[in-house]
């Protein structure tokens, strides 16, 4: 990988905090594969993803709050390492303009912010954790993994780690769960313009909760498709979030081009997430319904139906390694399908990130053997940007095929890109 300069160092606090994160995940690890985990929630706590029946329109706008704790923390207790977390519920705006609920969950630090002028936040962008509301990460924020018996399924919420290095620097952390994702309707998974909104509108909310300046230091972070939402907001921010102070942008293994995207996923072990893009355009583009009911065999259908209430790890298990040519009528892959409506390719360009300027710095990063996201349409947007004048880095991740459609060289490079992007950040805050 590309050593990028100007990081700075996290210093010895800093380094001790990631390792005593890294042997919480392994404890963690350990106690889940003995088969103690978390139910998932009282009936209570699932009533907060309920929006009241009128709320404010405005982006940003905090709806309701409620407290809750992080893995290990003593319910009940503010205060404790890593930091005081709340439940938010607040608005965004959905691709027509209309007003959405969305869920999330800000944290206060207990550390304090030893740098550049007043405690600065960041946005995390999940990575894909299913379409099922119940995969929410505001959800699995005590114990990072939960089962939910009634479908089962199981959920991992695996933010954890990128959360708490900035948390241990004394940076603000606010976390969505993106629209449609615990709160009614469908997620509307790698959806740029929604992403974005939720995002831009998630720093909004937190310095509304934490009553921070209103020109407090942003940036957002995000790997796959939280990198794509966060290269989103990031694009996005000169004109939805002209108000917001945006000081970075990290967006790792951006799913950009989603054209590009299908034909790499198809086959893999998480193949069936191809489901959930599926499902969530077909939400926003009516006209993408008759073509998936006249192209799609009646295995598609099932599919596409199953998956829109599954977890990554459900989808995996129920359709890991499948061929999307088992899922249409003609045996062709969803891909050459899509070359046959260009109506499908416009609403596929609609979705492309690359067509704005951001109005930050931005590191990118992309794995060069990446099993999942395309390396290729990364680089495009690197250069896509760099176009438009953004001042935009691109780092690249040589780690050799491994098991390839396993998903381990689309995951190395996000353990392996993690303490240089925060680095990134850091010093854009520092600047």
């Amino acid at each position: 990988m590309r050593k990028i300069r100007g990081f700075v160092s996290f210093g010895r606090e800093s380094i001790g905090g990631f390792a005593q994160r890294a042997a919480t995940v392994a404890v963690v690890g350990a106690v889940a594969g003995s088969g103690v985990v978390a139910a998932t929630g009282t009936a209570e706590a699932a009533s907060f993803y309920t929006p009241p029946a009128k709320f404010a329109s405005a982006p940003g706008s905090v709806i309701k709050t409620q407290s809750t704790e992080l893995l290990l923390q003593i319910p009940g207790i503010r205060g404790q390492w890593p930091g005081t977390a709340t439940k938010i519920m607040y608005t965004s705006t959905k691709q027509n303009g209309q007003p959405a609920a969305v869920t999330g969950t800000v944290v206060e630090p207990t550390a304090p912010w030893r740098g550049k002028g007043v405690r600065p936040t960041v946005v995390l962008a999940p990575g894909t954790v299913g379409q099922g509301d119940q995969c929410a990460g505001s959800k699995m924020l005590s114990l990072p993994m939960s089962i939910d018996p009634t479908k089962p399924s199981l959920g991992v919420n695996y933010s954890g780690l990128e959360m708490n290095l900035f948390l241990l620097n004394g940076v603000r952390v606010v976390m969505t769960d993106y629209i449609g994702m615990g709160t009614p309707g469908i997620h509307t998974y790698v959806n740029r313009l929604e992403s974005g909104h939720a995002v831009l509108d998630a720093a909004r909310a937190a310095l509304t909760v934490a009553k921070a300046p209103k020109n407090s230091p942003v940036a957002f972070s995000g790997y796959s498709q939280g990198g794509g939402a966060a290269a989103s907001a990031a694009e996005l921010a000169s004109t939805y979030g002209a108000d917001l102070n945006v000081k970075a942008t990290y967006a790792g293994a951006p799913p950009a081009d989603l054209s590009k995207v299908i034909g790499k996923i198809d086959g893999t072990f998480i193949s069936g997430a191809i489901g959930y893009a599926i499902n969530g355009l077909a939400a926003r583009y009516p006209e993408l319904g008759p073509i998936l009911k006249k192209e799609t065999n009646a295995h598609g259908k099932q599919v596409l139906r199953t998956v829109a209430t599954q977890c990554i790890g459900d989808t995996g298990l129920s359709y890991g390694f499948q061929r999307t040519n088992g899922w249409t009528r003609d045996g062709k892959s969803l891909a050459s399908v899509i070359k046959r409506y260009p109506e499908v390719g416009s609403i596929l360009a609609d979705q492309r990130i690359g067509t704005l300027k951001p109005n930050a710095p931005v590191l990118i990063s992309t794995g060069v053997n990446d099993d999942v996201i395309p390396h290729g349409q990364v680089v495009t947007l690197y250069r896509d940007w760099q176009k438009q004048g953004a001042n935009v880095h691109l780092a690249n991740d040589y780690t050799p095929p491994i098991f390839p459609g396993l998903v381990v060289n689309h995951a190395m490079p996000m353990l392996f890109n993690l303490l240089p992007a925060t680095n990134f950040i850091l010093t854009q805050f520092n600047r």
